[in-house]
């Protein structure tokens, strides 16, 4: 199958550098940030202190700091929220404006492996030459059952929710972070109600925020997609049976990464 390439221009890079870039985002980050070594890739998160999902982000190691591969319409905020925390920290946070690419559904050369799962592809920062564009990359992250930024538009999202314990997104045994205390717990204590799962059915997809309905119990609701395919949050305790999303039939479809 032929490897494909597309600049993801949704994405944005900050890097952060100087002598403790490294601790200093360790304490931060839900990811491992002190072992990870130039050129290596890693995929994490940084909560709210309540453990709310605010930045969903990929580390890139390099040799004098770290990248940090963003939301592009949140770059400016991250900026302000690592800033916010660097007190004395010997640490400078700046844009970078290289480019990210994706490509699929192998990783081409030159390309990291995407951490979150088998048969992702990989990713890259800088120049490469693209023959798709992002929204083929996303029907293929939709299709692998992987949810992405806009499945999250607020801050009320769980990164357990968003399947970052499952996505590799999450080191339980690194030590402190900003929001650990409600992570650990949920996932300790198996409180995990729902998760995010790939819908598939027929035609458009149903608006955001469309109820899924099991019979008359609510089941979930519909988050972000496409035509035949979105990301929904689903009541675990709810998908034996029939569903429906606006009056249609859809079905869940569960990833062999995505567990109960």
């Amino acid at each position: 199958m032929t490897t494909r390439i597309a600049r993801l221009s949704s994405r944005a890079l900050v890097k952060v550098s100087g002598p403790e870039a490294r601790p200093f985002l360790h304490n931060l980050l839900t990811q491992d940030v002190e072992t990870l070594a130039e050129g290596e890739l890693r995929y994490g998160a940084l909560l709210s202190p309540p453990g709310r999902l605010l930045f969903d982000l990929f580390l890139w190691g390099e040799a004098d700091g770290v990248v940090l591969d963003v939301a592009a319409e949140r770059r400016e905020a991250l900026v302000q929220r690592l800033t916010m925390y660097r007190l004395r920290a010997a640490v400078e946070i700046a844009a970078d404006d290289r480019a990210v690419f994706a490509s699929w559904p192998e990783g081409a050369e030159g390309f990291a492996v995407d951490p979150r799962a088998p048969g992702l592809g990989g990713r890259k920062i800088g120049e490469a030459v693209a023959d798709a564009d992002e929204a083929d990359w996303r029907a293929h992250e939709l299709a692998s059952g992987v949810p992405g930024t806009a499945d999250w538009p607020d801050d009320k999202t769980y990164p357990i929710e968003a399947n970052f314990d499952l996505l590799n997104g999450i080191d339980f045994q690194k030590g402190c972070f900003v929001g650990q205390e409600t992570t650990s717990r949920m996932k300790r204590r198996g409180t995990i109600k729902s998760r995010m799962a790939p819908l598939s059915f027929e035609g458009p997809p149903p608006a955001p925020g469309t109820e899924v309905l099991n019979g008359e119990l609510r089941a979930g609701e519909v988050l972000a997609g496409g035509d035949g395919a979105a990301m929904a949050l689903v009541r675990l305790d709810r998908l034996d049976g029939p569903l429906t999303a606006d009056g249609r039939t859809v079905t869940v479809r569960r990833p062999e990464w995505l567990e109960g």
